[in-house]
């Protein structure tokens, strides 16, 4: 080997290794960089969300409405960064409706370091479930879909959904107004249906209402018509938040049942209206922040709440009675809420260190015209939304079709 050749071989090989510690530089930034100028790096190029609902089976609209929102605010804030330097992504499991199915992905995600938020499992028995899973794994949960039962005793999870305490709060005070003087419930014999008719008979027999008693059902009912024929003399029947309340509310258009028939936020599901046609005209619900299907023009929509659903309009759609052609979105604004919380408070936290998390979420403050269904998030005990957060509406029909008025404002 010549002098010159050498000399050139030891060019070379400077130069590669300089290219190489180069690339070693850029590739260690892309993980450490931090957010557009907010100076802390999550530490990972990923913040996983973990997604366990019903995508699949008779209860999908729900799982997938929570897919169809969460994609888009995830969308929306990588779009302006991410958290800490990372990006969010999107993991999906479904339970079609097995609550074993909801426990195993939540043992999944517990064993993930990468998966910062899970939201769900949907529906309250799967959430219990999977609750002592979530805490020992200390992940940062959020649930949308889960309405009855206490948050006060987790550390890591919290409810974006209105509680069935707050729920039939409203309604209670809403029949107080019409002179109902007694009430009964037709629900699931399961943690939620059994949780639901307790929070009923305690508030309205504190209000002086008569409590007409608790029609369980089961799932593999194909008529409700003997439970609603067993609560013709009440005034009001409250239904399942889930897909058995559709039975009950067609059950109580065969029957010529003359009460009103009252529920909590799953009534305004439009597949309620498709099961009961006419007889759904006047069912009143109490729900968070729900303008879609009412004849106000979208100009007064929130802002924050404007903007989610007629994304999602544009890229999902929206769902469309057969029968009825009443309208609602495909979406779940709420559980959009879960990921917006969590990505301000790990930038309030500069961290997305579990404890350093929790400990934000329990003091954050996000305005209304801010978040993607419409209502603050302030939360108390674990709770995001409070009694201001929760309205009253009614189904009706005109010459224009199916539309919710807001009643009792």
């Amino acid at each position: 080997m010549t002098v010159t050749t050498g000399r050139k071989l030891l060019a070379l090989a400077s130069a590669t290794l300089l290219l190489t510690a180069c690339a070693s530089k850029e590739e260690r930034a892309g993980v450490e960089q931090a957010a557009s100028g907010s100076g802390w790096s999550a530490g990972m190029p990923v913040v996983k969300v973990g997604l366990i609902g019903p995508v699949t089976g008779a209860f999908a609209v729900a799982g997938i409405s929570m897919e169809n929102s969460v994609r888009v605010e995830i969308d929306r804030l990588n779009a302006e960064g991410g958290v800490g330097g990372a990006k969010f992504e999107l993991v999906v499991r479904d339970t079609a409706l097995d609550p074993a199915k909801g426990v195993q992905a939540a043992n999944e995600f517990a064993g993930d370091d990468s998966v910062g938020l899970v939201i769900g499992p949907a529906l309250s028995a799967f959430y219990n479930a999977a609750k002592p899973v979530l805490e020992n794994a200390k992940k940062i949960n959020c649930q949308p879909m889960v309405a009855t039962g206490d948050f006060t005793s987790v550390k890591y999870g919290y409810r974006a959904q209105d509680p069935v305490s707050l729920d039939v709060q409203k309604i209670i005070e809403h029949l107080k107004t019409e002179g109902i003087t007694s009430v009964g419930i037709v629900y699931e014999g399961d943690d939620a249906g059994k949780g639901t008719a307790a929070e009923i008979q305690k508030q309205a027999e504190a209000a002086g209402l008569t409590f007409a008693g608790f029609q369980e059902t089961r799932n593999d009912d194909q008529s409700h018509r003997a439970y609603v024929e067993n609560l013709k003399d009440a005034g009001a029947i409250w239904i399942s938040n889930s897909a058995g309340g559709a039975k009950t509310m067609a059950a109580a258009s065969e029957t010529g049942y003359k009460g009103l028939i009252v529920g909590g936020s799953g009534a305004r599901n439009i597949s309620f209206v498709e099961a009961a046609g006419d007889a759904a005209d006047g069912a009143i619900f109490s729900a968070t922040y729900y303008p879609y299907p009412g004849k106000e023009g979208r100009d007064t929509w929130k802002p924050g709440y404007r903007t989610h659903i007629e994304e999602i309009e544009k890229r999902f759609g929206k769902n469309t009675g057969p029968k009825t052609g009443a309208e609602s979105p495909k979406a779940a604004e709420i559980a959009a809420d879960c990921v917006l919380a969590y990505a301000k408070a790990a930038e309030q936290a500069q961290s997305i260190e579990p404890d350093k998390v929790a400990a934000t979420l329990d003091s954050i403050e996000i305005s209304d015209q801010e978040t993607p269904s419409g209502n603050s998030i302030s939360p108390d005990k674990h709770e995001f939304f409070g009694i201001d957060d929760i309205h009253v509406y009614q189904w009706k029909k005109d010459a224009d079709g199916w539309h919710t008025v807001e009643i009792g404002k």
